[in-house]
């Protein structure tokens, strides 16, 4: 297949996407009072915010501002009819506590150390000869360490967990196969030790994202396996007709990401220019086919039932589903530009990476105007702090993806810190900021107590977005210099090290910060673990009080 022929494909498919699309206006389709949108409300439930993570003072704020748009009140059958809906999603909580309490365990332990093994090996980019007294301690191992307990340690801990939580809410049912999980659980972070310990060991397969042997990697598809059967069996026992969007995101997630494991550990099969090219497609498809679909399905819960209304409009939300299934897959050959990999894989690769920009901009346009009118909540929720924050990173992250694959940034900011930085603004600014706005919510849900200390959720917030500016920052100005000095043949190569070297330094100063941040939630999730603090009580759980605050 030819390049002309490609682009040629890619053209007829944008324009009858665009037709699709007009027609689908035409057709309504967009209509921003989609019943569909409302089904994460009970009835009368619209116009009440819930917001577990917020102090009692932070609600009465939060309720105000959610009455103040809002029209109609309930009759005191449909108020009774509100209640025991909710008191039927208490217990749908409370079978799903155990089970994230495990998960959510332990993705805070891996974010901690790999954490703390991400700022030792920033440190040594600038400090070389600072502990180097043993071989795990070494730059090459310890960065690969960090990388595979924040992909494989911190990151899917943390989206099952939510995943778990959020199924039965969804699905108006108890959660079936807890029991399942919690092994898979088990098993997978056997096997996630094992394959930490083999690279420290300078036990590797080689490949970014896929360093552990694959005979450990044995043990996280028979983990991952397990963990994903209650989405199946609690789906069977669904009692809505209708799902909600965020189960299309979770659901494709789990169904897409042991293919992706599985095909790209198979051992003895990718050789050469082949195992280059599969590389990049499994790093590239394991964020944006796993990571993202978990953050986006958290998001379209998440933000809904804070604000007190329903997402503006449901069918962008499955616009955007289904382009990112569309155009996701080929994505990664975007970082083989310049290798001896056959054109037009380079070239579908750079098409589907500018294609991308449709679903970003249908749910970057979607989020804001669900949001729009309701910003003023940020000043009392904590959750939504971090979720619209991560879903503005999506925003920014993809179109800089996007950007990133056109053959003449990427000249530069090829084999460059630049490419570190972006891949932060995605894996970090966006998954991990909606991640931790989304365990702010659930956690009190979980463990039936109020958050003790909610000062320190500010703390966190703030250390981590300082953090992360310094850290993205610098880095991306650092590379963009970086690339710039390799190209020029005129300068050494080592001009091309020494420029980075101030902006490597403020990549430790922001992941110190960043690091700080980690152990303040860590330190905060402990001490609500060990129920320090203010129980929770029945109606705090129900965050709805007796008032007339429902809307239309």
């Amino acid at each position: 297949m030819d390049t002309v022929s490609i682009l040629l494909s890619s053209f007829i498919l944008s324009i009858t996407g665009l037709f699709v699309f007009i027609w689908s206006l035409r057709k309504r389709l967009f209509d921003a009072t989609s019943a569909a949108a409302n089904v994460i409300f009970s009835p009368g439930e619209i116009g009440r915010s819930e917001e577990p993570s917020a102090t009692a003072a932070q609600r009465a704020g939060l309720a105000q501002r959610v009455a103040a748009d809002t029209h109609a009140e309930l009759t005191p059958a449909q108020e009774e009819h509100l209640h025991r809906e909710l008191a039927e999603r208490v217990e749908a909580d409370r079978s799903t506590a155990f089970v994230s309490f495990v998960f959510l365990t332990c993705a805070v332990v891996w974010l901690v150390a790999g954490s703390l093994a991400g700022l030792t090996s920033s440190i040594k980019l600038h400090e070389p000869d600072w502990l180097v007294q043993q071989a795990w301690l070494s730059f090459g191992r310890l960065r690969t360490i960090h990388l595979n307990i924040i992909a494989y340690g911190w990151a899917p801990m943390a989206a099952f967990g939510i995943a778990n939580w959020l199924l039965p809410r969804l699905l108006k049912t108890p959660l079936v196969g807890g029991r399942f999980a919690v092994l898979g659980c088990m098993i997978w972070n056997a096997g996630l030790i094992a394959g930490v310990g083999c690279i420290a060991a300078g036990i590797s397969d080689g490949m970014e994202w896929l360093e552990m042997p694959w005979q450990v990697d044995i043990l996280i598809v028979i983990g991952g396996a397990l963990m994903g059967l209650p989405l199946v069996y609690t789906l069977q026992a669904r009692k809505v007709d209708h799902l909600y969007v965020s189960v299309w995101y979770m659901g494709a997630a789990l169904f897409w990401f042991p293919i992706l494991f599985l095909i790209a550990n198979l051992p003895a099969m990718h050789f050469g220019v082949e195992q280059a090219t599969m590389n990049w497609w499994f790093g590239h498809n394991v964020l944006g086919l796993f990571y993202t679909p978990m953050a986006l399905a958290s998001v379209y819960y998440f933000l809904p039932k804070i604000i007190g209304r329903p997402v503006q409009s449901y069918n962008l939300s499955l616009l955007g589903f289904w382009t990112l299934a569309f155009f996701y897959g080929q994505v990664g050959g975007h970082h083989l530009i310049g290798g001896p990999v056959p054109g037009w894989v380079i070239t579908l690769s750079i098409v589907q990476s500018v294609m991308m920009i449709v679903p970003v901009i249908s749910f970057s346009v979607n989020q804001h105007l669900t949001m729009k009118g309701h910003f003023s909540k940020l000043v009392y929720s904590p959750t939504l702090r971090f979720i619209v924050l991560g879903g503005m990173m999506y925003t920014l992250s993809s179109l800089q993806g996007s950007i990133e694959a056109i053959r003449a940034v990427n000249t530069v900011a090829h084999f460059t810190h630049f490419t570190v930085a972006h891949a932060h603004l995605g894996l970090y600014g966006f998954f991990t900021m909606v991640m931790f706005g989304a365990i702010y919510f659930v956690m009190p849900r979980v463990m039936s107590w109020e958050w003790p200390y909610p000062g320190l959720i500010a703390a966190h917030f703030w250390l981590v977005v300082l953090g992360f500016a310094i850290y993205f920052i610098g880095l991306s100005i650092g590379g963009w210099l970086q690339g710039l000095a390799m190209l020029d043949a005129a300068r050494p190569f080592m001009d091309s090290v020494k420029v980075t070297i101030p902006y490597l330094q403020s990549r430790s100063l922001g992941g110190a910060i960043m690091t700080l941040g980690h152990l303040v939630f860590a330190g905060h999730f402990a001490a609500m673990a060990l129920r320090h603090g203010p129980a929770r009580t029945g109606a705090a759980l129900l965050h709805v009080p007796r008032t007339n605050l429902a809307g239309a």
